[in-house]
């Protein structure tokens, strides 16, 4: 069985109509600063072409503690914050998840996103705090996704991954990930540091990215998500390379 190969950008970088001609799928990025109102959900699923896919961050109230510059975009102000973020035990990060939940349900998102600070760490509370959020929610029919933004041992995140149900986002130009089956690439452009989402990926580096389908014939799903400055251009040019 051949692997269904996806494409998109993380928000829309052209306008929806011009979007929803060239590629098949996005990943809302919004829905990490603020959740829409129901009705808003129901209008991105009513506008948008039959079988597009959605993919969604996962709101930062799960992941993020309230403290963080990201809450300035935030227009949800029914929390306390200082018990958001960190996959903490508290009524706030179980209701941010239901109203997460909820949104997921009505563009009937493939894939949720949980994207973690970099503060997040491998110590004994957060590995405590993911089993007990991740073994306590209902998913429904969403896959879960872990992005991990500091360093965490891969055979910790492999057990954690198996464990829990988890599928390992990650940026394969920085690391491998350590899931089968179905994989989601982030593209936040390369080198690191505070220009990296200034670069526009090269003929070379999209040909990489298109070895990885072959390389990984266990798969039946493979995302590529682009989330650069250039991310319209290059998710084009690598849905050309793949014959799309």
């Amino acid at each position: 069985m051949a692997i269904q190969v996806h494409i998109g950008c993380c928000g829309f970088p052209v306008s929806k109509k011009k979007y929803y001609d060239q590629l098949n799928t996005i990943e809302l990025q919004i829905t990490f600063y603020s959740l829409p109102k129901v009705e808003t959900a129901y209008k991105w699923k009513e506008e948008a072409p039959q079988g597009f896919i959605f993919t969604m961050k996962a709101w930062q109230g799960i992941t993020h503690p309230g403290h963080m510059p990201t809450y300035r975009r935030s227009k949800m102000k029914q929390f306390d914050r200082k018990n958001l973020g960190l996959f903490r035990k508290t009524d706030e990060v179980f209701k941010a998840w239901q109203l997460t939940r909820e949104i997921a349900d009505i563009i009937e998102a493939k894939v949720i996103v949980f994207q973690c600070p970099p503060l997040f760490k491998p110590n004994d509370e957060s590995i405590e705090n993911l089993r007990h959020f991740f073994k306590t929610i209902d998913r429904g029919s969403h896959t879960l996704a872990l992005e991990l933004r500091s360093h965490w041992e891969e055979s910790l995140i492999s057990q954690l991954c198996r464990e829990l149900n988890l599928i390992h986002c990650v940026d394969p130009f920085k690391e491998q990930s350590v899931t089968q089956n179905l994989y989601y690439f982030r593209l936040h452009g390369k080198p690191p540091g505070q220009k990296m989402y200034r670069y526009q990926y090269s003929d070379e580096d999209l040909q990489q990215l298109k070895e990885l389908s072959a390389k990984v014939a266990h798969a039946n799903q493979m995302f590529f998500m682009f989330n650069n400055m250039t991310a319209w251009d290059d998710a084009l040019r690598l849905k050309a390379l793949f014959g799309q």
